[in-house]
């Protein structure tokens, strides 16, 4: 994709879609509203190993040219933060950010309980989740965020699927925004669009 608008980035979570509500309501506020920028949601393959050296490629064929701002949901957060520090080691001044949204910190400790058949509600596919898949994940861990104050954690209190008092110790150098009550799928996303716009850059504040 040859243009020099901003990179938005958008990682969907596990057995998750481009077409899941959070994808589609950025998508449609981002061309409501006029925001200038590219907006891509790679559809991810159940290989994480796969999945990251794909989300590298795209973004780092992009900052060769402009800003890349990523925002990766649940097991889409974990994948953009290896992302984030993988660029980063390219060139410590990428004008890369972050938004992690209620952002899976080791899941690879939590697939030991989803080993076994998986089935994509959105699109159909059924795999099964094995060993393989976790030992994938462990190499995508990162140990240190050499840019925190370029991350901004979206989380809320009341998610049932994921611990968000990992996700605030995980990101704990970065700016934070915790929401009270919610869920895993974050309740009012579309409210905080705005926000997370704005942390990205000013040229992206919509136009009043």
């Amino acid at each position: 994709m040859s243009s020099s608008l901003p990179l938005i980035l958008y990682i969907h979570g596990f057995n998750s879609s481009p077409q899941s509500r959070k994808c589609q309501e950025l998508g449609e506020y981002l061309k409501t509203q006029k925001i200038p920028c590219d907006y891509v949601v790679p559809e991810l393959d159940q290989w994480p190993g796969e999945n990251a050296q794909m989300l590298y490629a795209l973004a780092s064929e992009a900052l060769a040219s402009r800003p890349v701002y990523i925002i990766g949901s649940s097991l889409g957060g974990y994948y953009a933060t290896w992302l984030m520090e993988r660029l980063l080691e390219d060139n410590p001044h990428y004008p890369v950010k972050l938004v992690p949204i209620n952002p899976a910190v080791k899941p690879y400790e939590l697939f030991e309980d989803y080993l076994g058949p998986q089935k994509n509600y959105y699109n159909g596919t059924e795999y099964e989740l094995t060993h393989e898949h976790i030992e994938q994940l462990k190499h995508l861990e990162v140990p240190a965020l050499h840019r925190p104050d370029n991350i901004l954690l979206l989380a809320q209190t009341g998610d049932e699927t994921l611990d968000y008092r990992k996700a605030v110790v995980r990101y704990q150098d970065c700016p934070q925004r915790i929401d009270e009550g919610g869920d895993h799928g974050f309740q009012g996303f579309e409210e905080t669009i705005p926000v997370i716009l704005s942390f990205f850059s000013p040229l992206l504040i919509p136009k009043i």
